[in-house]
Protein backbone atom coordinates (compact mmCIF):
# COMPACT_ATOMS: atom_id res chain seq x y z
CA UNK A 1 0.00 0.00 0.00
CA UNK A 2 1.47 3.35 -1.06
CA UNK A 3 0.22 6.65 0.34
CA UNK A 4 1.46 10.13 -0.49
CA UNK A 5 1.46 13.11 1.84
CA UNK A 6 1.68 16.47 0.11
CA UNK A 7 0.87 20.15 0.61
CA UNK A 8 -2.09 21.97 -0.96
CA UNK A 9 -0.70 25.48 -0.82
CA UNK A 10 2.66 27.30 -0.68
CA UNK A 11 4.31 24.79 1.65
CA UNK A 12 4.44 25.18 5.46
CA UNK A 13 1.06 23.47 5.88
CA UNK A 14 2.23 21.32 8.80
CA UNK A 15 3.11 18.22 6.74
CA UNK A 16 5.93 17.25 9.14
CA UNK A 17 3.60 16.51 12.01
CA UNK A 18 1.12 14.57 9.83
CA UNK A 19 3.97 12.59 8.22
CA UNK A 20 5.41 11.81 11.63
CA UNK A 21 1.99 10.53 12.69
CA UNK A 22 1.42 8.42 9.54
CA UNK A 23 5.02 7.13 9.64
CA UNK A 24 4.08 5.31 12.82
CA UNK A 25 1.93 2.94 10.70
CA UNK A 26 4.38 2.78 7.77
CA UNK A 27 7.34 0.53 7.00
CA UNK A 28 9.08 2.85 4.55
CA UNK A 29 9.08 6.65 4.17
CA UNK A 30 10.39 8.17 0.93
CA UNK A 31 11.42 11.75 0.19
CA UNK A 32 10.84 12.04 -3.57
CA UNK A 33 11.72 15.63 -4.58
CA UNK A 34 13.28 18.90 -3.45
CA UNK A 35 16.35 19.34 -1.31
CA UNK A 36 17.41 20.91 1.97
CA UNK A 37 15.77 24.21 0.97
CA UNK A 38 12.62 23.65 3.03
CA UNK A 39 12.08 22.04 6.39
CA UNK A 40 9.51 20.09 8.34
CA UNK A 41 9.14 20.89 12.03
CA UNK A 42 8.36 17.92 14.25
CA UNK A 43 7.67 17.84 17.98
CA UNK A 44 7.86 14.44 19.67
CA UNK A 45 9.14 12.69 22.81
CA UNK A 46 12.75 13.42 21.80
CA UNK A 47 12.15 17.19 21.49
CA UNK A 48 11.57 19.68 18.69
CA UNK A 49 13.31 19.06 15.35
CA UNK A 50 13.52 20.88 12.02
CA UNK A 51 14.28 18.26 9.37
CA UNK A 52 15.40 19.34 5.91
CA UNK A 53 16.55 16.30 3.92
CA UNK A 54 15.69 13.39 6.18
CA UNK A 55 12.19 11.95 5.79
CA UNK A 56 9.96 12.65 8.79
CA UNK A 57 9.83 8.96 9.72
CA UNK A 58 13.35 8.79 11.17
CA UNK A 59 12.10 8.86 14.77
CA UNK A 60 10.69 5.32 14.66
CA UNK A 61 12.88 2.23 15.00
CA UNK A 62 10.67 0.10 12.72
CA UNK A 63 10.95 2.34 9.64
CA UNK A 64 13.35 2.64 6.71
CA UNK A 65 13.85 6.19 5.45
CA UNK A 66 14.67 6.67 1.78
CA UNK A 67 16.15 9.52 -0.23
CA UNK A 68 14.60 8.97 -3.68
CA UNK A 69 16.11 9.68 -7.09
CA UNK A 70 14.09 12.91 -7.42
CA UNK A 71 15.83 14.59 -4.47
CA UNK A 72 18.56 17.24 -4.70
CA UNK A 73 21.02 15.43 -2.46
CA UNK A 74 23.33 17.62 -0.40
CA UNK A 75 25.55 14.83 0.99
CA UNK A 76 27.36 16.63 3.86
CA UNK A 77 24.00 18.11 4.91
CA UNK A 78 22.43 14.64 5.03
CA UNK A 79 25.28 13.20 7.13
CA UNK A 80 25.15 16.19 9.51
CA UNK A 81 21.40 15.78 9.85
CA UNK A 82 21.71 12.06 10.66
CA UNK A 83 24.38 12.86 13.28
CA UNK A 84 22.36 15.70 14.79
CA UNK A 85 19.27 13.55 15.48
CA UNK A 86 21.44 10.72 16.90
CA UNK A 87 23.25 13.20 19.20
CA UNK A 88 19.86 14.13 20.66
CA UNK A 89 19.06 10.55 21.67
CA UNK A 90 17.18 9.30 18.58
CA UNK A 91 18.21 5.72 17.68
CA UNK A 92 20.33 5.72 14.49
CA UNK A 93 17.81 5.68 11.63
CA UNK A 94 17.92 3.16 8.77
CA UNK A 95 18.62 5.25 5.68
CA UNK A 96 18.81 4.29 2.02
CA UNK A 97 19.92 6.67 -0.75
CA UNK A 98 19.01 6.06 -4.40
CA UNK A 99 22.01 5.42 -6.65
CA UNK A 100 20.14 7.54 -9.23
CA UNK A 101 19.74 10.58 -6.96
CA UNK A 102 21.85 13.52 -8.06
CA UNK A 103 24.38 15.35 -5.95
CA UNK A 104 23.98 18.97 -4.97
CA UNK A 105 27.49 20.44 -5.29
CA UNK A 106 29.04 23.44 -3.48
CA UNK A 107 29.07 25.40 -6.75
CA UNK A 108 25.27 25.09 -6.97
CA UNK A 109 24.99 27.05 -3.73
CA UNK A 110 27.49 29.65 -5.02
CA UNK A 111 25.61 30.14 -8.30
CA UNK A 112 22.29 30.44 -6.43
CA UNK A 113 23.76 33.17 -4.23
CA UNK A 114 25.45 35.01 -7.12
CA UNK A 115 22.33 34.95 -9.29
CA UNK A 116 20.00 36.22 -6.55
CA UNK A 117 22.48 39.07 -5.91
CA UNK A 118 22.68 39.84 -9.66
CA UNK A 119 18.86 39.94 -9.99
CA UNK A 120 18.65 42.18 -6.90
CA UNK A 121 15.09 43.60 -6.74
CA UNK A 122 13.83 41.06 -9.33
CA UNK A 123 15.09 37.97 -7.46
CA UNK A 124 12.94 34.86 -6.86
CA UNK A 125 13.28 34.88 -3.08
CA UNK A 126 15.46 31.75 -3.19
CA UNK A 127 16.67 30.14 0.04
CA UNK A 128 20.13 30.11 -1.64
CA UNK A 129 20.40 26.35 -1.07
CA UNK A 130 21.48 25.72 -4.68
CA UNK A 131 18.18 24.19 -5.79
CA UNK A 132 17.55 26.02 -9.11
CA UNK A 133 21.18 25.63 -10.35
CA UNK A 134 21.07 21.96 -9.28
CA UNK A 135 17.92 21.15 -11.29
CA UNK A 136 19.18 23.28 -14.22
CA UNK A 137 22.30 21.09 -14.36
CA UNK A 138 20.24 17.91 -13.99
CA UNK A 139 18.17 18.74 -17.07
CA UNK A 140 21.18 20.16 -18.95
CA UNK A 141 22.70 16.68 -18.37
CA UNK A 142 25.75 17.91 -16.48
CA UNK A 143 24.44 16.78 -13.10
CA UNK A 144 26.32 14.16 -11.09
CA UNK A 145 24.45 10.96 -10.21
CA UNK A 146 25.35 9.22 -6.96
CA UNK A 147 26.38 6.12 -8.94
CA UNK A 148 28.90 8.23 -10.90
CA UNK A 149 30.78 9.11 -7.71
CA UNK A 150 32.04 5.52 -7.69
CA UNK A 151 33.71 5.73 -11.13
CA UNK A 152 36.78 7.97 -11.17
CA UNK A 153 37.01 8.18 -14.98
CA UNK A 154 33.36 9.18 -15.39
CA UNK A 155 33.52 11.76 -12.62
CA UNK A 156 36.74 13.29 -13.96
CA UNK A 157 35.24 13.80 -17.41
CA UNK A 158 31.98 15.18 -15.95
CA UNK A 159 33.84 17.72 -13.79
CA UNK A 160 35.86 18.83 -16.81
CA UNK A 161 32.61 19.58 -18.67
CA UNK A 162 31.11 21.35 -15.66
CA UNK A 163 34.15 23.61 -15.22
CA UNK A 164 34.17 24.57 -18.93
CA UNK A 165 30.67 26.07 -18.82
CA UNK A 166 30.64 27.33 -15.22
CA UNK A 167 33.96 29.13 -15.45
CA UNK A 168 32.81 31.18 -18.44
CA UNK A 169 29.88 32.44 -16.34
CA UNK A 170 32.03 32.97 -13.25
CA UNK A 171 34.56 35.03 -15.19
CA UNK A 172 32.33 37.08 -17.47
CA UNK A 173 28.90 37.29 -15.77
CA UNK A 174 29.57 37.15 -12.05
CA UNK A 175 33.26 38.21 -11.89
CA UNK A 176 33.97 35.61 -9.22
CA UNK A 177 36.80 33.08 -8.61
CA UNK A 178 36.88 30.13 -11.03
CA UNK A 179 36.23 26.47 -10.16
CA UNK A 180 39.26 24.22 -9.74
CA UNK A 181 38.71 20.72 -11.27
CA UNK A 182 41.20 19.05 -8.89
CA UNK A 183 39.47 20.51 -5.86
CA UNK A 184 36.06 19.36 -7.15
CA UNK A 185 37.40 15.86 -7.81
CA UNK A 186 38.58 15.69 -4.19
CA UNK A 187 35.14 16.92 -3.00
CA UNK A 188 33.48 14.13 -5.04
CA UNK A 189 35.75 11.51 -3.45
CA UNK A 190 34.86 12.78 0.03
CA UNK A 191 31.15 12.71 -0.87
CA UNK A 192 31.50 9.16 -2.22
CA UNK A 193 32.99 7.95 1.09
CA UNK A 194 30.29 9.73 3.13
CA UNK A 195 27.33 8.32 1.18
CA UNK A 196 28.72 4.82 0.39
CA UNK A 197 27.09 3.05 3.41
CA UNK A 198 23.60 4.15 2.34
CA UNK A 199 23.53 3.70 -1.46
CA UNK A 200 21.21 1.16 -3.08
CA UNK A 201 18.92 0.60 -6.06
CA UNK A 202 15.89 2.18 -4.41
CA UNK A 203 13.48 1.42 -7.25
CA UNK A 204 14.27 -2.33 -7.02
CA UNK A 205 14.04 -2.18 -3.21
CA UNK A 206 10.58 -0.53 -3.39
CA UNK A 207 9.41 -2.97 -6.09
CA UNK A 208 10.17 -5.84 -3.71
CA UNK A 209 8.59 -4.02 -0.74
CA UNK A 210 5.35 -3.49 -2.68
CA UNK A 211 5.30 -7.20 -3.60
CA UNK A 212 5.67 -8.03 0.10
CA UNK A 213 2.72 -5.78 1.01
CA UNK A 214 4.77 -3.22 2.93
CA UNK A 215 3.25 0.18 3.76
CA UNK A 216 5.07 2.98 1.95
CA UNK A 217 4.66 6.69 2.60
CA UNK A 218 5.78 9.22 -0.02
CA UNK A 219 6.67 12.54 1.60
CA UNK A 220 6.48 15.71 -0.47
CA UNK A 221 8.16 19.02 0.22
CA UNK A 222 6.50 22.44 -0.20
CA UNK A 223 3.01 22.49 -1.79
CA UNK A 224 0.94 22.59 -4.99
CA UNK A 225 1.42 26.30 -5.63
CA UNK A 226 5.22 25.90 -5.68
CA UNK A 227 5.11 23.19 -8.36
CA UNK A 228 7.21 24.03 -11.43
CA UNK A 229 4.36 23.38 -13.91
CA UNK A 230 1.19 23.99 -11.95
CA UNK A 231 2.31 26.58 -9.39
CA UNK A 232 2.69 30.37 -9.48
CA UNK A 233 5.48 30.21 -12.10
CA UNK A 234 8.16 31.60 -12.06
CA UNK A 235 7.96 32.09 -8.27
CA UNK A 236 8.07 28.33 -7.78
CA UNK A 237 10.54 25.68 -6.73
CA UNK A 238 12.52 23.77 -9.36
CA UNK A 239 10.95 20.33 -8.92
CA UNK A 240 7.45 18.92 -8.98
CA UNK A 241 5.71 19.10 -5.59
CA UNK A 242 2.80 16.91 -6.71
CA UNK A 243 1.89 13.41 -5.51
CA UNK A 244 1.97 12.22 -9.13
CA UNK A 245 5.70 12.98 -9.19
CA UNK A 246 6.10 10.68 -6.18
CA UNK A 247 5.99 7.74 -8.57
CA UNK A 248 8.82 9.20 -10.67
CA UNK A 249 10.89 10.56 -7.78
CA UNK A 250 10.80 7.21 -5.98
CA UNK A 251 10.82 4.87 -8.99
CA UNK A 252 7.46 3.10 -8.58
CA UNK A 253 4.42 2.68 -10.89
CA UNK A 254 1.88 5.53 -10.58
CA UNK A 255 -1.06 3.12 -10.07
CA UNK A 256 0.46 1.96 -6.77
CA UNK A 257 -0.37 5.31 -5.09
CA UNK A 258 -3.75 4.56 -3.51
CA UNK A 259 -4.22 7.42 -1.04
CA UNK A 260 -3.19 11.08 -1.38
CA UNK A 261 -3.41 12.89 1.92
CA UNK A 262 -3.23 16.59 1.16
CA UNK A 263 -2.38 18.89 4.04
CA UNK A 264 -4.35 22.13 4.25
CA UNK A 265 -3.74 24.96 6.68
CA UNK A 266 -6.62 26.68 8.49
CA UNK A 267 -5.21 30.04 7.35
CA UNK A 268 -2.58 30.91 4.71
CA UNK A 269 1.15 31.51 4.93
CA UNK A 270 3.93 31.71 2.36
CA UNK A 271 7.69 32.12 2.24
CA UNK A 272 9.34 33.83 -0.70
CA UNK A 273 8.04 36.05 -3.48
CA UNK A 274 4.99 35.60 -5.71
CA UNK A 275 1.25 36.24 -5.93
CA UNK A 276 -0.61 35.72 -2.65
CA UNK A 277 -4.18 36.92 -3.05
CA UNK A 278 -5.51 36.54 0.51
CA UNK A 279 -2.41 38.15 2.08
CA UNK A 280 -2.85 40.44 5.09
CA UNK A 281 -0.45 43.07 6.43
CA UNK A 282 0.43 45.21 9.44
CA UNK A 283 -0.81 44.46 12.93
CA UNK A 284 -3.38 41.91 11.74
CA UNK A 285 -0.62 39.86 10.04
CA UNK A 286 1.79 40.30 12.97
CA UNK A 287 -0.77 38.93 15.41
CA UNK A 288 -1.50 35.84 13.27
CA UNK A 289 2.23 35.27 12.64
CA UNK A 290 3.06 35.50 16.34
CA UNK A 291 0.33 33.03 17.34
CA UNK A 292 0.80 30.73 14.34
CA UNK A 293 2.63 27.41 14.02
CA UNK A 294 4.60 26.42 17.11
CA UNK A 295 6.57 29.45 18.24
CA UNK A 296 5.31 31.57 15.35
CA UNK A 297 5.31 31.52 11.57
CA UNK A 298 8.97 31.64 10.62
CA UNK A 299 10.64 29.48 7.93
CA UNK A 300 12.06 26.17 9.25
CA UNK A 301 15.13 26.59 7.02
CA UNK A 302 15.69 30.33 6.81
CA UNK A 303 14.00 31.71 9.93
CA UNK A 304 12.36 34.28 7.61
CA UNK A 305 9.00 35.65 8.81
CA UNK A 306 6.32 34.05 6.66
CA UNK A 307 3.82 36.14 4.75
CA UNK A 308 0.38 35.73 6.29
CA UNK A 309 -3.15 35.56 4.90
CA UNK A 310 -6.64 34.28 5.58
CA UNK A 311 -7.77 30.90 4.28
CA UNK A 312 -7.90 30.92 0.47
CA UNK A 313 -10.57 28.52 -0.78
CA UNK A 314 -9.79 29.26 -4.46
CA UNK A 315 -6.10 28.38 -4.17
CA UNK A 316 -6.75 25.42 -1.86
CA UNK A 317 -9.47 23.84 -4.02
CA UNK A 318 -7.05 24.07 -6.96
CA UNK A 319 -4.17 22.76 -4.83
CA UNK A 320 -6.22 19.72 -3.77
CA UNK A 321 -7.43 19.06 -7.34
CA UNK A 322 -3.95 19.17 -8.83
CA UNK A 323 -2.67 16.82 -6.11
CA UNK A 324 -5.55 14.40 -6.63
CA UNK A 325 -6.41 14.63 -2.93
CA UNK A 326 -8.35 11.64 -1.60
CA UNK A 327 -8.53 13.14 1.90
CA UNK A 328 -7.44 16.30 3.68
CA UNK A 329 -5.57 16.86 6.94
CA UNK A 330 -6.58 20.29 8.28
CA UNK A 331 -3.85 21.85 10.43
CA UNK A 332 -3.19 24.68 12.96
CA UNK A 333 -6.90 25.19 13.57
CA UNK A 334 -6.21 26.02 17.23
CA UNK A 335 -4.33 29.18 16.16
CA UNK A 336 -7.56 30.89 15.07
CA UNK A 337 -9.12 30.62 18.55
CA UNK A 338 -8.35 34.28 19.37
CA UNK A 339 -10.64 35.66 16.63
CA UNK A 340 -14.26 36.76 17.05
CA UNK A 341 -14.72 36.70 13.27
CA UNK A 342 -12.72 34.82 10.62
CA UNK A 343 -12.51 36.04 7.00
CA UNK A 344 -12.29 33.37 4.27
CA UNK A 345 -11.34 34.14 0.65
CA UNK A 346 -14.03 32.47 -1.49
CA UNK A 347 -13.39 34.10 -4.87
CA UNK A 348 -11.03 36.29 -6.89
CA UNK A 349 -12.11 39.47 -8.62
CA UNK A 350 -10.16 39.88 -11.87
CA UNK A 351 -10.93 42.79 -14.22
CA UNK A 352 -14.34 43.29 -12.61
CA UNK A 353 -15.37 39.62 -12.78
CA UNK A 354 -15.46 37.18 -9.86
CA UNK A 355 -14.05 33.70 -10.43
CA UNK A 356 -13.70 30.63 -8.25
CA UNK A 357 -11.09 29.07 -10.55
CA UNK A 358 -7.42 29.55 -9.78
CA UNK A 359 -5.88 31.39 -12.77
CA UNK A 360 -2.41 31.37 -14.34
CA UNK A 361 0.20 33.70 -12.84
CA UNK A 362 -0.33 36.60 -15.27
CA UNK A 363 -3.99 36.95 -14.24
CA UNK A 364 -3.23 36.11 -10.62
CA UNK A 365 -1.28 39.36 -10.31
CA UNK A 366 -4.53 41.30 -10.94
CA UNK A 367 -6.70 39.26 -8.58
CA UNK A 368 -8.36 40.87 -5.57
CA UNK A 369 -9.77 38.65 -2.80
CA UNK A 370 -13.51 38.27 -2.28
CA UNK A 371 -14.03 37.54 1.42
CA UNK A 372 -16.88 36.06 3.38
CA UNK A 373 -16.77 36.30 7.18
CA UNK A 374 -17.56 33.43 9.53
CA UNK A 375 -18.15 33.72 13.29
CA UNK A 376 -15.13 32.60 15.34
CA UNK A 377 -15.27 30.28 18.38
CA UNK A 378 -13.12 32.62 20.46
CA UNK A 379 -11.67 29.98 22.81
CA UNK A 380 -8.79 27.50 23.09
CA UNK A 381 -9.49 24.13 21.44
CA UNK A 382 -6.21 22.41 22.33
CA UNK A 383 -6.65 19.17 24.23
CA UNK A 384 -10.01 18.35 22.62
CA UNK A 385 -9.97 14.75 21.34
CA UNK A 386 -13.28 14.30 19.51
CA UNK A 387 -14.99 16.27 16.76
CA UNK A 388 -18.26 16.49 18.70
CA UNK A 389 -16.53 18.32 21.56
CA UNK A 390 -15.35 21.15 19.30
CA UNK A 391 -17.33 24.42 19.63
CA UNK A 392 -20.19 24.66 17.12
CA UNK A 393 -18.61 27.62 15.29
CA UNK A 394 -15.40 25.65 14.96
CA UNK A 395 -17.26 22.70 13.43
CA UNK A 396 -19.03 25.15 11.11
CA UNK A 397 -15.68 26.56 9.96
CA UNK A 398 -14.35 23.06 9.19
CA UNK A 399 -17.53 22.11 7.32
CA UNK A 400 -17.54 25.39 5.37
CA UNK A 401 -13.94 24.79 4.24
CA UNK A 402 -14.72 21.16 3.40
CA UNK A 403 -17.63 22.21 1.19
CA UNK A 404 -15.51 24.89 -0.54
CA UNK A 405 -12.58 22.59 -1.35
CA UNK A 406 -14.73 19.57 -2.24
CA UNK A 407 -12.57 16.98 -0.41
CA UNK A 408 -13.31 15.19 2.85
CA UNK A 409 -11.42 16.54 5.88
CA UNK A 410 -10.46 13.32 7.68
CA UNK A 411 -8.05 14.77 10.26
CA UNK A 412 -8.06 18.01 12.21
CA UNK A 413 -4.89 19.13 13.99
CA UNK A 414 -5.55 21.28 17.04
CA UNK A 415 -2.06 21.70 18.53
CA UNK A 416 1.63 21.16 17.76
CA UNK A 417 2.09 17.88 19.65
CA UNK A 418 2.12 14.45 18.06
CA UNK A 419 -1.22 13.54 19.69
CA UNK A 420 -3.05 16.83 19.09
CA UNK A 421 -5.17 15.37 16.33
CA UNK A 422 -8.88 14.69 15.89
CA UNK A 423 -9.89 11.87 13.56
CA UNK A 424 -13.19 12.43 11.82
Amino acid sequence: MVRAIVGANWGDEGKGKITDMLAKESDIIVRFQGGSNAGHTIINNYGKFALHLLPSGVFYDHTTSIIGNGVALNIPYLIDEINSVVERGVPKPRILVSDRAQVLMPYHVLFDTYEEARLAGKSFGSTKSGIAPFYSDKYAKIGIQVSELFDDEVIKEKIGRVCETKNVLLEHLYHKPLLDPEELLETCRQYRDMVAPYVCDVSAYLHQAIKEGKTILLEGQLGSLKDTDHGIYPMVTSSSTLAAYGAIGAGIPPYEIKDIITVVKAYSSAVGAGAFVSEIFGGEADELRRRGGDGGEFGATTGRPRRMGWFDAVATRYGCRIQGATEVAFTVLDVLGYLKEIPVCVGYEIDGEVTKDFPSTVKLGKAKPVFTTLPGWNCDIRGIKTYEELPKNCQNYIEFVEKEIGVRISMVSNGPGRDDIIMR
